[in-house]
């Protein structure tokens, strides 16, 4: 991603934490981690997170999501050399919608969004959960998962066992997760 784009996006991510009356410190926004996943298209597919916490017990993270953009079809898988059994994570929503499809019960027969045109394929997870701001649901360990934001966009914070974000196993195989940033 391209310095210009990084900075466009972040600074749209920092006025959704505001609009949220979510109060980060200047430390905090420094490290606002932008990632478009490799697929060079944030608009549509991508993800704007704060990472408050992560250590070997827990991980509480803020994460941004822009009017319509989609965190992708990903699963955190265990890691037996490290002891992990993957990760269980909360997801609170505390502005906008967020709508939320797992890879556990029945598939949702009419679902409110679409996975981003032509990428249906990479798109396994059918059953819906709507989160509302005060809203929230728990993931148990490998849960197939992916979400996307209404038109608002959407800030929902994250409370997990220890995050790997590095080994997270996405559907598609484009993706990249770490960003890569470019001048």
């Amino acid at each position: 991603m391209k310095r210009e784009l990084y900075e466009e996006v972040k600074e749209k991510a920092l006025a959704l934490y505001e609009k949220a009356h979510i109060v980060l410190t200047q430390e905090e926004k420094d490290n606002l981690e932008v990632a478009d996943l490799g697929l060079n298209d944030i608009y549509r597919t991508g993800i704007q997170i704060v990472t408050y916490v992560n250590t070997d017990l827990c991980c509480g993270k803020e994460m941004c999501l822009l009017p319509h953009q989609t965190c992708p079809e990903h699963i955190h898988a265990p890691i037996p050399e490290k002891d992990y059994i993957g990760k269980e994570e909360t997801f609170r929503c505390r502005y906008g919608i967020v709508y939320v499809y797992v890879d556990r019960g029945e598939p949702t027969p009419d679902p409110k969004v679409q996975p981003p045109k032509g990428d249906e394929a990479y798109y396994t997870a059918k059953h819906e959960i709507i989160l509302h701001p005060g809203e929230q649901y728990t993931m148990v360990p490998n849960t197939r998962h992916w979400f996307q934001s209404g038109p608002e966009g959407a800030i929902v914070s994250e409370f997990s066992t220890p995050s790997h974000d590095e080994l997270d196993i996405f559907t598609d195989p484009r993706i990249d997760r770490m960003p890569v940033v470019e001048d």
